[in-house]
């Protein structure tokens, strides 16, 4: 075998390789005996079917294994004679093939680049001090009130306010017709919780129960819902009756409620401790991500094209699930894709420039992990998770 490797754009490379006629011939037979020891061909004993006429039989079958066993062979040779490392799975292009003559063939693949770690050492990056004010921990003792809280009627003799549980009957109409789901009966509505679209629950602000109202407003131009985006729309409200939240006192009882807790001191403190975990976790990440920018930006990295666009798409495609998860639809996503496209393409290539640098690091200072190192962070991820540690074990 022969082989030669050509430069092309990038890190694109293209390996020539030439097997000679004898080595064609050798394959020929090899795979001709193979077929001709487990044919079961009518009129002929196993293993005793003519070699003539298993050639006769089996021409373009052995032509095709032929081919393919040459290019595995060899490919793989030619590869680690000239030490090149490659990125996927190569394109092959196929000379003229004749099983007298000798067979060529080209093999065109990119390769990983060259990692060269200018500086690494001396990176100077900000990490930010963990301070946990009293309004954070207010501001959870506030939801944790708010999820024991009590829903009970208004019995004071006064108008909707922001805050209060609406019950309503409503019905909605675009271009005179009923608004498909568009209705409901006894629905509760929290006022100022922005759950229906802008100037809904305005609109019901101010009204005594019994009181019916026409409101006039319109769907948002980025509505999820394509068919009513950017349309006028009537709802006939009636507002049947009022309720307001009745919001548990802060106590020992209510920290009883919340959790394993005795005192509402020992809630404040854990809250305390669950955000500076938080805060912690979060910081390190920030840290991560700062310090992976600067190594990037101190040791460039060629990215392989090939891998620049699975990222890519690997990226959108995640973004496609989460944002189709909120409610945005196909047609949105696509414009959203090209608008965000310059975005998508330079966290692939970050990406893949950090995981280069990462590898490169980790193999320069010896940087991998042992047996106790993964059974610890098998052990953190069982806790945050909830997942059982023997399938994550698994």
């Amino acid at each position: 075998m022969k082989s030669s490797v050509e430069k092309m754009d990038g890190l694109f490379r293209r390996v020539n390789v030439e097997i000679p006629a004898q080595s064609v011939s050798n394959a020929f037979d090899r795979v001709y005996k193979e077929i001709q020891k487990n044919a079961n061909i009518k009129g002929f004993r196993r293993g005793k079917v003519p070699l003539s006429t298993v050639k006769t039989m089996y021409s373009d079958q052995v032509k095709q294994d032929v081919i393919n066993d040459l290019i595995n062979e060899n490919y793989g040779k030619a590869i680690d004679e000239h030490s090149l490392t490659p990125i996927g799975n190569p394109s092959i292009r196929l000379g003229e093939f004749d099983p007298e003559k000798d067979f060529t063939f080209a093999a065109e693949f990119e390769i990983r680049p060259e990692v060269a770690l200018k500086k690494v050492d001396g990176l100077q990056i900000e990490k930010p001090k963990i301070n946990i004010s009293t309004d954070q921990v207010g501001q959870v003792l506030e939801n944790i009130r708010n999820s024991q809280a009590e829903t009970v009627p208004v019995f004071e003799d006064r108008t909707a306010q922001e805050g209060d549980v609406a019950i309503i009957d409503f019905e909605g109409f675009v271009d005179g017709q009923p608004l498909p789901n568009g209705q409901g009966q006894g629905h509760p509505l929290e006022l100022g919780a922005h759950q229906f679209i802008e100037g809904f629950e305005e609109g019901i602000v101010g009204l005594k129960p019994g009181a019916q109202k026409e409101l006039n407003l319109k769907f948002p131009d980025e509505y999820h819902g394509k068919e009513v985006a950017g349309k006028d729309v009537t709802f006939k409200v009636t507002l049947k009756e009022l309720k307001k939240k009745s919001l548990p006192e802060l106590n020992d009882e209510l920290a009883k409620k919340a959790g394993p807790f005795q005192t509402l001191v020992e809630l404040k403190e854990t809250i305390e401790k669950d955000l500076k975990a938080q805060a912690e976790e979060q910081i390190q990440e920030d840290v991560k991500r700062q310090l992976l920018r600067e190594l990037v930006q101190s040791n460039p990295v060629e990215v392989p094209a090939t891998l620049k666009s699975e990222q890519k798409l690997m990226l959108i495609e995640d973004v496609k699930q989460r944002m189709s998860q909120q409610g945005m639809s196909l047609t949105e996503f696509e414009d959203y894709k090209v608008k965000w496209d310059s975005d998508f393409d330079d966290s692939a290539r970050f990406m893949i420039q950090s995981t280069f640098l990462v590898d490169a690091i980790a193999t320069e200072y010896k940087l991998r992990p042992n047996n106790e190192d993964i059974k610890k962070k098998i052990e953190t991820m069982a806790e945050q998770t909830g997942i059982e540690l023997s399938r994550l074990n698994e």
